[in-house]
């Protein structure tokens, strides 16, 4: 299903101009964060990681996540982020009630909000609805690879939908009242209760998919707006999941993300090129070397190389061009044998049942260091590091795949160097490139470390809609130049 009008994009003319008059806060240095790290990382890795109790699918149950969680403890181990990542998601994915969709596409699970966290209408006869198309960052429309389906032969567009638990659009509501009200400063430690959960989905119609494949993928009916208002309902396929969730003692949120095993190949950094001998859903049969399929180009308004995208490092785990983990602040291998380990435990005990989620794997998550700090403690170390919570040189504080990305969600912003060579512990890009404890505007508090909650709030305040995107392309655009000029 071809778009007949492009969704408009976030403007962000003039940035550029405000970022080079804009004096910005000092980060910390890296000297600096060596000397302020709060814990030490605990080496050793976890003996068990996929627990029978997961399975059948059918019965997940949800993760432990508050008091007398694994998370309630003064020192944690890397595996239970793991752990929580893989079993929220098979919680989230399993079949719920008697029209067997997904846990998360029922209405009293999760309610589907717009990106200033405005809840969305259903639309009859479908369960999703489908109208955002850029990608944060870059704004880029990503396009999947027409060779994947011959008989179709063309190229359709991926579509975001935003879902959040009661929990977290409950407390947003009163964060909201509170600071509007004067009761609660716009710089704050408020953090987002245990349980506070915010997905973001990426769907495509099927008419993409080869019809021999499309048993591979959890399909369901998608209403697509046609960029005039006009909702149709559309078979739609389930591409990727990020799963960000509060859990005891981590008010950050993990960040974990998940994707479909043929949408496109990791770089293999070794033989400096991606690679597939068959045609992925993005990615054409054949090779690329270097930038340009994760590259977007803001003139042309596509990418500089068509249908090569491609996950700039498995599991998000970067390496250098020796093939060899960087050294950064995570310790490795254990975080990335962690992440390989679970995968094909998990994958294991899928495939004894029917259905698609056995196609689709854990591509790692994001934390920070929080052990041995108490709530109050916790929420001071965000508001200190505010947009440098993605610094991941040794010493600092982020935990877990330090370059973690979605294909199809970060496709062009997996790096902000022009070129795979300029790449390095000091530049990598994950979620609190981003993600941070400093708000569009300037504000501080944990609480703006969700994207959905900042934009809501700024339009508590008064801010339009085309404000409150022209804020965030700002600030995504400072992140970008803070990367760029590190």
């Amino acid at each position: 299903m071809k778009l007949t009008k492009k969704i408009p994009l976030v403007i962000i003319a003039s940035v550029f101009v405000f970022y080079a008059c804009k004096k910005k806060e000092k980060s910390p240095s890296k000297d600096e964060i060596k000397e302020e790290v709060i814990a030490t990382y605990n080496k050793v890795s976890d003996a068990s990681l996929c627990e029978p109790s997961w399975f059948p699918h059918s019965q997940t149950p949800a993760p432990e996540e508050g008091k007398g969680s694994p998370f309630d403890v003064s020192s944690t181990t890397n595996g239970i982020f793991h752990q929580w990542s893989w079993q929220k998601f098979l919680w989230l994915t399993k079949p719920d009630g008697d029209a067997k969709l997904p846990l998360f596409l029922n209405p009293s699970e999760t309610y589907q909000v717009d990106s200033h966290l405005g809840k969305i209408a259903p639309i009859s006869g479908a369960s999703v609805v489908l109208e955002d198309t850029a990608q944060a960052g870059s704004s880029g429309i990503l396009r999947t690879n027409p060779a994947y389906n011959p008989k179709n032969n063309e190229e359709e567009t991926v579509f975001y939908s935003i879902h959040v638990s009661p929990t977290l659009y409950d407390a947003a509501q009163k964060f909201k009242d509170s600071i509007i009200s004067g009761k609660l400063g716009k710089d704050n430690l408020s953090s987002f209760p245990v349980g506070s959960l915010e997905l973001k989905v990426s769907w495509v119609t099927v008419d993409a998919i080869p019809e021999n494949k499309r048993a591979n993928y959890f399909t369901t009916v998608g209403a697509i707006n046609d960029g005039n208002g006009n909702f149709t309902n559309t078979q739609v396929a389930l591409l990727g999941m990020h799963v960000v969730g509060v859990v005891e003692n981590h008010p950050e949120f993990i960040w974990a993300t998940f994707e479909h095993d043929d949408l496109a190949p990791s770089y293999n950094w070794k033989e400096d090129k991606a690679s597939s001998d068959s045609d992925k859903l993005l990615f054409k049969k054949g090779s690329t070397t270097g930038i340009k399929g994760i590259y977007w180009d803001t003139i042309t308004k596509q990418p500089l190389e068509l249908y090569k995208n491609y996950d700039l490092f498995k599991y998000g785990v970067p390496v250098d061009a020796k093939g060899d983990f960087m050294k950064t602040c995570q310790q490795e291998p254990i975080n990335f044998d962690n992440i390989k380990r679970i995968n094909a435990c998990v994958k294991k005990n899928l495939d004894k049942e029917a259905g698609p989620w056995k196609h689709y794997f854990y591509n790692g998550s994001i934390w920070i260091d929080t052990d041995g700090l108490n709530t109050e403690a916790q929420a001071k170390l965000l508001v200190k590091y505010g947009d440098t919570l993605d610094v991941s040189t040794p010493g600092a504080i982020a935990r877990g795949s330090l370059n973690n990305a979605n294909v199809t969600m970060e496709t062009y912003t997996q790096t902000f160097n022009n070129s795979l060579s300029e790449i390095d512990a000091d530049n990598l890009a994950n979620c609190f490139s981003c993600h941070n404890a400093v708000s569009y505007t300037g504000d501080k508090s944990p609480i703006y470390i969700s994207h959905v909650f900042d934009a809501f709030i700024k339009r508590a305040e008064g801010k339009s809609k085309s404000q409150v995107e022209k804020l965030k392309a700002k600030q995504e655009m400072e992140d970008y130049m803070r990367k760029k000029l590190n």
